[in-house]
C-alpha cells in the first residue's frame, strides 16, 4: 500500500525505518504536544499498531518519504481513534514529522493524499483530527485542509491532571 504526491511517498513500514522513528519520537520538540517523548519500545510499539491496522483495516499512518532524496521526513495517515478517546473507532487522521521538515508544506501535503485516500478508496463519510489546544501548527494545517472546527466533540485526555496543558483535546473533522 502505497499512496505519492508530487514530492511525497507515504508507504508501509519497514524494518529499517525502526530507527528513524525512534529518534522521531525521542525529540522533545516534535513530541511537544504529542503526550511527551516515547522510549524505544514505545515508539516500536506504535509502529506494530500501525501495521496491525493496515492488515486488519487496510489504512494506517503511513511513513513519510521525500521523493528528491528519500529522506525521512515522518508520518501521517488514517487510523481509527484510540479506545480511550470519546470518538473510539472512527477514522482519524494524524501527522508527525522530523523538526527539518517543518515549514515546508509537507504534514498538508501528505494529509490531503491520506484524506483523499480515505475518501475515495476507503469510503469514510468523516474523518477525524484531534490536537492540543495549545498547537496552533497543527491547527493551521487542519485549517489548510479545510477542515470544521467542531467543539462539541472536544475533550479531555483521561489520566492527565486538571491543569496539564496537553490534556485538552480539540477536534476538526474533514469531510469529502
Amino acid at each position: 500500500m502505497r499512496l505519492e504526491t508530487d514530492r511525497l511517498v507515504l508507504r508501509r513500514w519497514r524494518v529499517a525505518d525502526r530507527d528513524a522513528f525512534a529518534a522521531l519520537c525521542a525529540d522533545p520538540e516534535v513530541m511537544l504536544w504529542l503526550g511527551g517523548v516515547l522510549t524505544r519500545a514505545d515508539a516500536d510499539a506504535r509502529i506494530d499498531r500501525v501495521e496491525a491496522s493496515f492488515e486488519v483495516n487496510g489504512h494506517g499512518r503511513y511513513l513519510l518519504e521525500r521523493k528528491a532524496d528519500g529522506a525521512f521526513l515522518g508520518w501521517c495517515g488514517i487510523m481509527l481513534a484510540h479506545e480511550s478517546w470519546p470518538m473510539a473507532g472512527h477514522p482519524e487522521i494524524g501527522w508527525r514529522l522530523a523538526r527539518h521538515a517543518w515549514g515546508a508544506g509537507y504534514a498538508t501535503e501528505a494529509a490531503r493524499a491520506a484524506l483523499d485516500d480515505g475518501f475515495q478508496r476507503l469510503g469514510f463519510q468523516q474523518v477525524l483530527a484531534l490536537t492540543s489546544a495549545n498547537n496552533q501548527a497543527s491547527q493551521a494545517v487542519m485549517g489548510r485542509l479545510g477542515m470544521v472546527r467542531e467543539p462539541h466533540r472536544d475533550f479531555r485526555h483521561a489520566g492527565l491532571a486538571a491543569d496539564d496543558p496537553f490534556g485538552e483535546a480539540i477536534a476538526y473533522m474533514a469531510y469529502p
